[in-house]
């Protein structure tokens, strides 16, 4: 690496972009219920426009990756910067459903393209220590979340229309885009960028199965949270300081992880992840009240190193996936989540029809068809117990193997 080149900025620039990301995610949760208001929407048409910025990010993430070793680190995040500044535009003039499912888009195309793009540059830059900068890059996601859950609920507070919260996350994208544009970029020194070799890893049992355990972790996390304000709005608890709760504990998790993932490993500690994850949505699922606070503690716990630690296995595990198995890895994690959130939103009307059916009340029926969508939501962290479970022994016995061979 060149003397020109100054890893600190370039680290920063990341995380800012990571942080408007997140910003996203926070603030769409926040504004669901005025857009359902607003535009006179049902929670599965909800459902398929957070579904359109979950798609925008495999998409960006599959060509992003695929297209790494040509384009480098600095153009697919400045393509991100662009992505995000029209992405934000179309959503403050949206007019309805249709104009909604577009903006969401450009915006998951945007985040897509942020993780295909410095994922694989916080690899290369700091090689020696891929899992623990991973995780302190991902920091800024919950912190992002925070940022952005605070945000929206000031705003709300405060009579600030839907409109207005969109506009606030275009200063740290200008912000980002300033700094991006500024930096000269390292060559990818320390990955494998043979897009044979990183085609070939793909295919490999251990890839697929992380992929697919992948599809689950980041159902888990994401799709719980997104849902946030939905799913908890009748618990008795505020939805947007849960958020800004669960992500503040992810942040100081995922910032002091290197310890952890040094004493467990990534293997043993996305097995943790998975039991206490169930646990934490499984009581959610039956709290209400001050208890909420409580249960959403427990899954904050849970789903604080899923994520990078997802990416940091693979990175360390699959190196000759280089670049493009980090890109595909987060692409199906969104992609599943794409797929499910149009089926959350259906089990949230279905469960709040059926609530009504019964002559409930309006809150008791909303109240139930949160309840009945977290337990359905549990299921998925406690699949990853089975799969994660028979992961630490793999792992186990190939260390041995390995021992046996020195």
């Amino acid at each position: 690496m060149t003397a020109e080149i100054n890893k600190n900025k370039l680290f920063i620039a990341s995380c800012l972009a990571l942080t408007v990301t997140a910003m996203t995610f926070a603030i769409r949760a926040g504004i669901l219920g005025q857009l359902s208001q607003d535009f006179a929407l049902s929670d599965t048409q909800l459902g398929w426009i957070n579904a359109m910025a979950f798609l925008g990010f495999p998409i960006a993430t599959m060509f992003g990756g695929l297209l790494y070793n040509f384009l480098g680190a600095k153009k697919l995040v400045l393509i991100a910067f662009v992505g995000h500044i029209i992405g934000l535009v179309l959503t403050m003039s949206a007019e309805g459903f249709w104009t909604l499912l577009i903006s969401s888009f450009f915006i998951g195309f945007a985040n897509g393209a942020v993780e295909a793009g410095c994922n694989p540059l916080i690899t290369d830059m700091y090689h020696k220590n891929k899992t623990t900068m991973l995780n302190r890059f991902h920091v800024w996601f919950p912190g992002g979340i925070v940022i952005g859950a605070l945000i929206s609920k000031t705003m709300t507070d405060m009579s600030f229309g839907w409109q207005a919260q969109i506009a606030i996350m275009l200063i740290p994208t200008v912000i980002y885009g300033y700094l991006i544009l500024s930096q000269q970029f390292p060559e990818s020194e320390n990955i494998d960028t043979s897009t044979g070799n990183n085609i070939k890893a793909l295919f490999s049992p251990l890839f697929l199965f992380m992929a697919f355990c992948m599809t689950l972790t980041a159902t888990s996390e994401l799709g719980t949270q997104q849902w946030i304000e939905r799913i908890l709005g009748a618990s008795g608890a505020s939805p947007m300081l849960i958020m800004a709760m669960i992500t503040g504990v992810m942040a100081i998790g995922r910032y002091f992880a290197g310890p952890i993932i040094h004493k467990f490993n990534p293997a043993g500690v996305l097995l943790y992840s998975a039991i206490v994850t169930t646990l934490g949505i499984y009581s959610m699922s039956i709290a209400t009240g001050n208890m909420v606070y409580v249960s959403a503690l427990l899954f904050a716990f849970g789903v604080t190193y899923f994520w990078p630690t997802m990416i940091g296995f693979v990175a360390e595990n699959i190196p000759q996936s280089g670049a493009l198995g980090m890109s595909m890895l987060g692409g199906a994690g969104m992609f599943a989540v794409s797929l499910w959130n149009p089926v959350i939103g259906g089990w949230i009307d279905q469960a709040r029809e059926q609530a009504l059916a019964i002559k409930s009340t309006s809150e008791v029926a909303e109240l139930a068809a949160g309840q009945a969508t977290l337990a359905n939501l549990s299921l998925f962290p406690l699949v990853l117990i089975f799969a994660f479970f028979g992961l630490v022994i793999f792992m186990k016995k190939q260390r041995l193997q390995q021992g046996s061979f020195a």
